[in-house]
């Protein structure tokens, strides 16, 4: 499913006390069904749910950025419903997908040119542009793979995203 996506400002460490139910991305730490603690939704039709969010944490003074990135699954609002091996993996991809974009939001920060005049108004239209990405490729996969029901794309999704993992490898590096 579509993961949520926060914004988090400079207050982000008040308004996360708790974060024990987050799983921060990591390429070799892969999701399992014991990560998925909530109840299924009765009212959905799906296998499961992934919810995973990009959180920004953004500062700025009069001549530079300062920015600190995590892409994160949310245990307490995940669940599975069929729990098995290809279902785990479909929902992995879509956790991978909000590691790409967390790459590429990293990358138009990294290179952004700083203008403390517009700073505000062009950090936010490069997360709005990485975010509006992420809930495109999010909604495009479960559309072509038809939530992991159509094998073929399935496997063809697999391998694009692991291209693109690879492809932003160089700004993987975001959490520092």
């Amino acid at each position: 499913m579509i993961p949520q996506l926060f914004l988090v400002g400079l207050l982000s460490a008040l308004l996360i006390k708790d974060d024990s139910h987050f799983v921060d991305w990591n390429h070799s730490r892969k999701l399992s069904w014991s990560d998925f603690k909530a109840a299924p939704d009765p009212s959905s039709s799906n296998a499961a749910l992934t919810h995973s969010s990009i959180f920004l944490d953004l500062g700025y003074n009069d001549t530079k950025l300062t920015y600190a990135i995590r892409c994160r699954f949310n245990q307490s609002r995940s669940w599975g419903r069929i729990k098995n091996d290809y279902i785990l993996n479909h929902e992995q991809r879509h956790f991978d997908i909000s590691e790409i974009h967390a790459r590429r939001l990293h990358k138009g920060l990294k290179h952004y040119v700083f203008r403390s005049k517009t700073v505000n108004e062009d950090t936010q239209k490069i997360y709005q542009e990485a975010m509006q990405r992420h809930v495109e490729m999010q909604q495009l996969y479960d559309r072509e793979t038809n939530h992991s029901l159509n094998a073929e794309k399935q496997r063809e999704w697999d391998n694009r995203i692991d291209s693109l993992l690879l492809v932003y490898q160089p700004y993987a590096d975001y959490s520092k």
